[in-house]
Order: C-alpha cells, then structure tokens, then sequence
C-alpha cells in the first residue's frame, strides 16, 4: 500500500512513496533528506542522495548512519547534473531509474530510496512541463516496483505557482499548497483533495502530465472530497482529446448526479 495525504515526517514510509518537499531551508532539508534515506537503510534499501553541488558528502556528515552506509556501498550520492539529462526527458530518466532500481535489487537491496534537490531542474516553463511530465511517469512507475522518492523544491528560488503544481503530481506532500493531489494508480489516476472553479485550471495542467492507456481514463476519486462541474469537465475533455472513455469510480452519489445532470452519457461511474 502506497500513503497518501499531508505529512510532516520522513519516516515510516513504504518502499514504494513518493513525496514532495518544499522547503525554504537548505540545512532544513539537508536534515529532513538524511532521515528519509536512513529510513530506507532500515528497510534494506540501497540510499541515493542527490543535489547540486561539489561535495555532495559534506551534506550527510552529522548523519554517522550514513557516512557508514556510504564507506560500505549501501549508500551514495551523485550530483543533480550527472543523474538527470539536461533538459530532463521523461522516459529516458523513468529508465534511468527503473535501472538502477533492479540493479539495488540484484545487489541484495529490497529496493532503492532517493532523496533529490530538484530545484534546478524547474526554472523554465519547458523544462517544467517536462519535469512535470516525469513526476507522473516516475510516480506510476512507483505504484508496482520498490522505488521511493524524495523530491524537493526550494521555494524562496521557486514562484509559488510552480510549487503548487508539482506538489499537485505527488501522493505526499509535507505542506498542502495544492487543493488536490492527482497521482498514479496501476490502471490511471487518483485524485485527491477538491476540485473547484479556483483549482479547475491546475487540474487541467496536472492532466498534461497523464496519458490514459488502452483507450480508457481510469479516475480513482473514492477519496475525493469535492469536484464541481469544471473538474469534471476538464477530466471529460482530458480523455475524448486522447481518445478515451473517462471512467470514474466513487461512492459519492453526487458525482453520479452531476454526470446524469450534465448529460455525460461518454462518462462511467462505477463503485
């Protein structure tokens, strides 16, 4: 089982969690990045550490657990430039990291943790559409193999608007910047949260990062608390540009109601 919701630990998450972190203090994350990581080592996951920077190490000395993981080979860091391309391409990286996931298997890991500043890797409106773009395709990636991320973002060099929408592709978030969480299940997206006519426009660009699969947009909103009549439009519009059914499973039956009302006779509801 993969967590979902709003956390303020790093700790006691599964071998396969996805988290975003904001942060607006580097030492502050540096902390939070070596607690995340000995976790992983307790749960016999090789550790990755990975940041801008020429002594990557240096930032992991008060942590004694990992400077001996480090010695030992459990754990490493590698610099930001030298693990993402430059601009990141999203399946390439998803590659990068499926292969370094069975690589830690094959060494006799349960898997592999990072822990990544990726601040540098968002500062232009493409290379953030791509970013965005990997978040949803690493995050589903996560959904059925032992890989566990950290994703970090500094928000005193970030706007906030950008904050927002990458924290919106997480299934974990340390603060709730964003209303809803969309994020990946085996067969589609989950969406947590609310979505109303403020948040109808993030919805529509976290949808950007998705491709429904084999014709059909699986929407898991079981624990969606609201979704008004743009969201839903933007998920409809979402799958008929791809193609595809949208197919939404809820237990609200004011969801239903609001299809019938709309006269979505494309859109499925199911239990």
């Amino acid at each position: 089982m993969r967590t979902s919701g709003v956390t303020d630990v790093v700790v006691g998450l599964h071998p396969n969690d996805h988290l975003c972190w904001p942060f607006d203090d580097f030492a502050e994350f540096r902390a939070r990045a070596a607690g995340f990581l000995v976790d992983g080592l307790e749960q016999g996951q090789r550790a990755c550490y990975v940041a801008h920077g020429d002594d990557l190490a240096a930032d992991l000395e008060t942590e004694p657990v990992l400077v001996e993981a480090l010695r030992d080979g459990r754990a490493e860091v590698i610099s930001l430039e030298s693990r993402y391309g430059t601009p990141v391409t999203p399946e390439d990286q998803v590659d990068a990291y499926a292969e370094a996931t069975r690589t830690a298997v094959q060494d006799g890991f349960a898997g592999l943790r990072v822990a990544a500043d990726a601040t540098a890797l968002v500062r232009t409106p493409d290379s953030l559409d791509a970013f965005c773009r990997y978040e949803h395709l690493i995050d589903r990636y996560m959904t059925t193999e032992p890989f566990s991320a950290m994703c970090a973002y500094d928000r005193s060099e970030l706007p906030e608007p950008v904050v927002v929408r990458l924290s919106a592709l997480h299934p974990i978030n340390n603060t709730p910047p964003a209303p809803f969480r969309l994020h990946a299940t085996t067969d589609g997206i989950a969406l947590d949260g609310e979505i109303d006519w403020v948040s109808h426009e993030l919805l529509s660009l976290a949808l950007e990062s998705t491709t429904p699969e084999n014709g059909e947009l699986h929407v898991d909103a079981t624990t969606l608390r609201f979704i008004d009549h743009h969201g839903l439009l933007a998920l409809r519009e979402h799958a008929r540009a791809n193609e595809a059914t949208l197919v939404v499973r809820s237990e609200n039956s004011a969801l239903t109601r609001l299809v019938s009302v709309l006269g979505l006779d494309d859109v499925e509801c199911v239990r």
